[in-house]
């Protein structure tokens, strides 16, 4: 990569400083993103971040769901909207990065939306796009979407045999199409005039009932989603078909960098970086990669970095106050019967209810594809395809990440050989010990080592497949498993459940914190940092009123159990305990003095929250009517008198902590290292939940007007946005470059996050925030507590007095606020 740094873009491209999210939709256009450029240029941002820009499904809200890679979606304005709307972000002096989906494309309705699987679905193996989609075309394609099974359906009537000109491909006139309500399907040539129920077997794809895609499924899925087919861009003939338009679009000055999404689910990632690398001359990209626990990006990928996820935990994590661990696990323990040591033993049940559920297809078709490799080979025929999937399936739920970086061919790192070992001898342990052995075929064979007949290995493209299903299986259990399943279901605090989370860490100390960051600083100076984004399950400001009970947990407890008392007359027998806990915790996360939960959002989450626990309720098995008397308790509780007051009473008592730590959560992500990302309508407070509730409008309009010397905790925290975002503009180098540095400064009080941004090893920017405020005002305040400032002469960020260097009061440089950040004074002149 860079000649000065391994994980920076060549010095003739662009290295971001601080992004601005912007989440396009139909309502959301490329002309509307225009209107809000000269404020995002007056908040100091110096690069706009946009959503997926290509052609998607109808009606797609987000982007995600690609079904044309040559066109720029038309809903959005097209190729010619978005270069206008290109143009004048770098009119105004900022450069623009888009979303990029490498893994997937829509299966749309209908089909012909996505020119490539519908040209499939007609040809079979005779299409020019075969080799698209991550398929076996030795038989039918599954398209499960018929309300029924196949033989009522055609009993019924209602699958329609008729002529109509496809919008995709008009050049053919009249063609003959299957429909079935909205859905059209292709037919063979050939076939039209044959009986309905014979044409219909002689497709190259099967209509089925859509409860057969969880165990029939032949093409791999985004996750479980069967609209989005996986799509094989390992193949340099895709990746140039898929990639063509938006690297034109780079060459031609229109597009400065890249984020790209899941990368997770690639055959293998950092070829797929390499090449988009090349395709770039080495332009900025970075990963939305999931880092679990202490695990670290894998050094050899093209990348700058993450999005942030692995930056946003351990922010959160810093203000966690560990002593509320037991009462919070009382809690949850007395409403939810979990107890804090649980988390383990849930996490595998909910990944093991995956495998076995939505995503068992994928085991049954790795499995078999070990079975075939086992079978015709002398020497491993006698493992049973019973004992293989068994093996398989529990080193799948044991794995602790998404996956281990083994590429077909290659020695597989060390990292990566002790994650599959050390995952094997845990999932052992629950295992027969007569399956000891076949564990070690399965093994070897997803390390790529050789097993069984060395004669036939170098021969046979299946252990290849192996290796590269294995990885992908593994991530999407792990994504569905844990993201959406255990992290609704674990209640100790669930400002701890975020995408890229870690709530077995009940709090994080400042050694941690400033050891992480200076790993950053040393190898991923240009990586991401975030508070919130479109994928975060609650915003950077619900997670902060969350983490708050943490740290009054015994006050939290108290008045949890009086709104458990007046809103019993009112609650429903058969609530269940974790879908409560998790309501209770929702709603103080949400009841803010602004854009405040309203009883249709909190209605709409819980839906989605109580359905993704998949425990008593789920979206293919929806008890409805135990849903609505949840959903109605929950609406009572923020509509009632008596509750509403006590969620009040409990709002004035925490608001002054709260709106503190709003601040230096903020405060502390725009000044860690790294690119800085700031969600659309981030730069004031939220109570966004999970999507859709977090791609909700934002009026740019008020913020635009907003007073930012308003003493209200919006115009606070737009405040200090925008004085740090401005620096950061001004101060690029020392935030987001190879000469940009991390160094802890001492501190007296575990109570305050200290630490320099250096330029040349030299401290250049300075931040000091308070952690655990109420512990803090316990212990008394600051008292003669102690930070040692660099030497020189350092100006407080907004006015203030100089402060000289030398061992310093923390409460002189704070002056009763939560944050101050100081710049060395020879800087502040910088134009």
């Amino acid at each position: 990569m860079s000649t000065k740094h391994p994980h920076l873009p060549r010095a003739e491209r662009r290295t971001p400083v601080t992004t601005y999210r912007l989440q396009l939709t139909p309502e959301f256009d490329f002309a509307a993103a225009t209107k809000t450029l000269d404020y995002l240029a007056d908040l100091g941002i110096t690069d706009v971040y946009v959503s997926p820009i290509l052609q998607a499904a109808p009606g797609s809200t987000h982007g995600y769901d690609v079904v044309d890679h040559t066109h720029v979606s038309t809903p959005l304005g097209g190729r010619e909207g978005f270069e206008a709307f290109a143009n004048r972000v770098h009119e105004l002096g900022m450069y623009l990065v888009v979303d990029v989906v490498p893994n997937h494309m829509a299966v749309p309705t209908p089909v012909w939306h996505n020119k490539p699987m519908w040209s499939v679905l007609k040809h079979g193996p005779d299409s020019a796009f075969k080799h698209w989609f991550d398929v076996e075309l030795d038989s039918p394609i599954l398209m499960p979407i018929l309300g029924k099974r196949i033989g009522q359906v055609l009993s019924d009537q209602e699958l329609e045999l008729t002529q109509m000109v496809i919008p995709s491909e008009p050049q053919y006139g009249p063609q003959w199409v299957l429909k079935y309500y909205d859905h059209v399907f292709p037919v063979a040539k050939g076939t039209e005039s044959l009986p309905l129920a014979v044409l219909v077997e002689r497709q190259h794809y099967r209509l089925a009932h859509w409860k057969v895609s969880s165990e029939e499924l032949n093409y791999r899925r985004f996750f479980d989603v069967g609209t989005l087919a996986g799509l094989r861009v390992e193949r340099e003939e895709v990746f140039n078909a898929t990639h063509a338009l938006l690297i034109d679009l780079f060459n031609r000055g229109f597009i400065d960098a890249f984020r790209v999404d899941h990368p997770d689910g690639l055959a293998d990632p950092r070829e797929y970086f390499n090449r988009l690398w090349d395709a770039t001359g080495g332009a900025w990209v970075v990963a939305e990669k999931i880092l679990e626990g202490d695990e670290t990006l894998p050094a050899d990928w093209a990348v700058a970095g993450t999005t942030g996820y692995d930056t946003a935990w351990r922010i959160h994590a810093l203000n966690v106050e560990p002593r509320g661990l037991m009462p919070m696990g009382a809690v949850m323990s007395e409403i939810a019967g979990d107890s804090p040591s649980d988390l383990k033993a849930m996490t595998a049940a909910a990944k093991s209810q995956i495998v076995d559920t939505s995503l068992s297809a994928e085991i049954r078709r790795l499995g078999s594809v070990i079975w075939g490799i086992c079978q015709e080979d002398v020497r491993l025929r006698d493992h049973t395809f019973r004992g293989l999937v068994d093996c398989l399936r529990q080193l799948v739920i044991d794995m602790d990440r998404y996956r281990a970086y083994v590429v077909p061919g290659q020695n597989p790192p060390q990292i990566s050989r002790e994650v599959v070992e050390h995952t094997a001898a845990v999932a052992r342990k629950k295992l027969d010990d007569d399956l000891s052995d076949t564990m070690d075929v399965i093994v070897a064979l997803v390390l790529g080592d050789e097993v069984g007949s060395a004669g036939l290995i170098p021969t046979d493209p299946r252990r290849k497949e192996v290796i590269i299903r294995f990885q992908q299986v593994c991530g999407a259990v792990q994504a569905k498993g844990v993201e959406d399943t255990t992290f609704y279901r674990w209640t100790h605090l669930l400002s701890l459940n975020e995408v890229g989370g870690a709530p077995d860490v009940f709090g994080l100390d400042l050694d941690h914190f400033h050891a992480f960051c200076q790993h950053l600083a040393s190898n991923w100076p240009a990586t991401m940092t975030c508070g919130s984004t479109h994928d975060t399950k609650r915003s950077e400001d619900v997670r902060a009123r969350i983490s708050v009970l943490s740290q009054k947990a015994d006050e939290w407890v108290a008045v949890l159990t009086q709104l458990r008392h007046v809103s019993a007359h009112f609650r429903p027998a058969r609530v269940d305990g974790r879908a409560e806990n998790l309501m209770w915790q929702t709603i103080v996360g949400t009841w803010a003095d602004t854009d405040r939960i309203t009883p249709q959002r909190l209605r709409q989450y819980l839906i989605k929250a109580i359905r993704e626990q998949k425990e008593w309720t789920d979206w293919t098995n929806a008890h409805e009517e135990r849903e609505q008397e949840f959903l109605d308790f929950a609406t009572q509780i923020i509509e009632n008198e008596q509750t509403v007051t006590l969620l009040d009473e409990w709002l004035e008592s925490t608001r002054d902590v709260v709106n503190n730590l709003i601040l230096v959560n903020k405060a502390v992500q725009l000044m860690a290292p790294g690119v800085a990302d700031i969600y659309q309508g981030s730069e004031i407070t939220s109570t966004s939940l999970v999507d859709p509730d977090n791609r909700r409008p934002v009026d740019f309009e008020a913020l635009r007007a907003l007073d930012t010397h308003a003493d209200t905790i919006d115009a606070r925290k737009l405040a200090l946005t925008t004085q740090l975002v401005r620096l950061r503009a001004r101060l690029q180098e020392v935030f987001a470059s190879d000469r940009a540095g991390y160094e802890p400064l001492p501190a007296s009080s575990g109570h305050c996050i200290a630490f320099a941004r250096c330029l040349d090893d030299e401290p250049a920017v300075l931040l000091l925030a308070q952690r655990l405020e109420v512990s803090l005002t316990r212990l008394g305040g600051w008292q003669d507590a102690t930070v040692l400032l660099p030497p020189g002469r350092w100006e407080p960020l907004g006015g203030g007095s100089v402060l000289e260097g030398g061992q310093t009061l923390i409460r002189d440089v704070l002056g009763g606020e939560p944050v101050a950040v100081l710049v060395r004074e020879d800087l502040t002149d910088e134009q």
